[in-house]
């Protein structure tokens, strides 16, 4: 296959991938773009396998068979609750590859190794400098993916890490890099300049998001998630391939534009956040007092239902307690019930509900919940007062009062469902636990508010049952 078909296989999958991003930006259309961006990376990688560049298929097919069969075969067992984590791991691959693809191109161009691909003057100096850009990030990208894995899987504390002048570490780290960089860069070429800045950029990705507090996983996925897309980029550049440059783009770019959306609906600093915590203060990163502020009142199948049939409006707020228990099935089954009786029946999502973007309105559409009653926590929270039931499944910290209530909690000013200022709230949880953010849930304790206990799935399959 030439070089002019290769390039064209390649400006259609571009065009693939864009169409995919516009399908996946509305849910009614996010079939499509999933299909788009299947179709897209087909044919990038046909167009690559049957390239003028590949020289031993051999190596290459063995490659594709073995990440191929891991890769089926993680994507077999892996339940929407780990999700998250998968998508956190496969963004530390990325990175890694950004990595790995540096250092043999410095190897083979900048060390000699393969005399045919020498490049000299500016030429050089450019290679030189995406080289260098790619494994940084790619090295940040890498480490900062696996901490965020461990965090999610709760192997790792969900709570900041605080160093002391741990700002001035990232900054030390940055500037020495910047340092690093003049004499890779520059005539020497140095190889033990390229791994120290890379073993440097290592442990920046690490402390970065091990500074972030478990509250603000889901923007720092969406983050690692843009890094992984410039990393890309960079990647694309040193191996002069336009369409890993556009592909990176577009992902950095969109993760990027994600990550900024998510801040402002936690009402977070977005550099605050990707610099790991910067300009947070003392209290902020520490935790309030967790002492049961009440008693909870208990609440029984059998009166759930009973108060969600004499409702005439009834909201149900999903969380990641109902994606750990497969509740999803059950809850569209109690929806449509309901509204079979004529109850308006509506579900709030908010914008970081679970532990990504997203992921309660995947669930919900697995579910076939309608799409217009899934409704964003702007366009539903003006409408609780008048609500008669709010049915809270497993979620925790976006119903806290606390977050607007409590100046010195950890989640303070993050915009949340206000469920409370409806007329019953209803909360299935297993038990009192806190929830990711570890701070204690004020809701719990109101007059108005009952706790349903027992996982989810079998809560709701009783309220199903009761409902009739």
């Amino acid at each position: 296959m030439s070089n002019g078909v290769v390039n064209a296989a390649y400006i259609i999958a571009a065009i693939l991938f864009i169409l995919s991003l516009g399908g996946l930006s509305d849910q009614e259309k996010a079939r499509r773009g999933n299909v788009y961006g299947m179709l897209g990376m087909g044919i990038a990688i046909l167009a690559t396998l049957f390239g003028p560049g590949v020289q031993s298929y051999w190596v290459l097919m063995l490659m594709v068979l073995i990440g191929g069969s891991i890769g089926a075969n993680l994507a077999r067992k892996v339940e929407m609750t780990a999700m998250p984590q998968l998508v956190a791991m496969l963004h530390s691959f990325v990175g890694l590859a950004a990595v790995l693809i540096g250092f043999s191109s410095a190897l083979s161009i900048n060390m000699g190794l393969d005399p045919s691909h020498a490049l000299s003057g500016t030429a050089r100096t450019i290679h030189d400098v995406e080289t260098y850009l790619g494994i940084i990030i790619g090295a940040i990208t890498f480490t900062g993916s696996l901490i965020a894995y461990g965090k999610l899987t709760g192997k790792l504390s969900s709570s900041p890490l605080s160093l002391p002048a741990r700002h001035w570490l990232n900054a030390g780290g940055a500037v020495i890099c910047v340092l690093l960089a003049v004499s890779f860069i520059g005539e020497s070429h140095s190889l033990f300049a390229l791994t120290l800045a890379t073993l440097i950029a290592f442990a920046i990705g690490a402390h970065l998001v091990m500074s972030i507090g478990g509250a603000d996983m889901p923007v720092v996925i969406s983050m690692l998630n843009s890094y992984s897309g410039w990393a890309a980029a960079a990647t694309g550049f040193m191996l002069n391939n336009d369409l890993l440059i556009v592909t990176g783009a577009l992902v950095g770019s969109s993760g990027a534009i994600l990550s900024y959306i998510m801040c402002r609906a936690m009402n977070r600093s977005f550099i605050s956040v990707i610099l790991g915590g910067f300009g947070a203060t003392s209290t902020t990163l520490g935790s309030v007092d967790d002492t049961p502020q009440g008693e909870a009142i208990a609440i029984l199948a059998d009166a759930t239902a009973q108060l969600l049939s004499q409702a005439k409006s009834v909201v149900i707020v999903p969380g990641y307690g109902m994606a750990v228990a497969h509740a999803q099935h059950p809850v569209s089954s109690m929806a449509n019930k309901l509204r079979d009786k004529g109850i308006k029946v509506r579900f709030a999502i908010h914008p970081v509900a679970g532990r990504m973007p997203g992921h309660m309105n995947v669930l919900l559409a697995e579910a076939k919940v309608p799409y217009d009653i899934v409704l964003e926590m702007d366009e539903i929270n003006e409408d609780l007062p008048d609500t008669d039931v709010v049915l809270v499944i497993g979620a925790n910290d976006i119903v806290n009062p606390a977050a607007l209530e409590v100046p010195d909690s950890p989640i303070a000013g993050m915009p949340v469902l206000e469920v409370w200022n409806a007329k019953h709230v209803i909360v299935s949880k297993r038990s009192m636990a806190t929830g990711y953010a570890g701070v204690e849930n004020p809701l719990f304790f109101r007059d108005n508010t009952r706790m349903l206990f027992g996982d989810a799935k079998d809560s709701i399959e009783a309220v199903l049952s009761a409902i009739g």
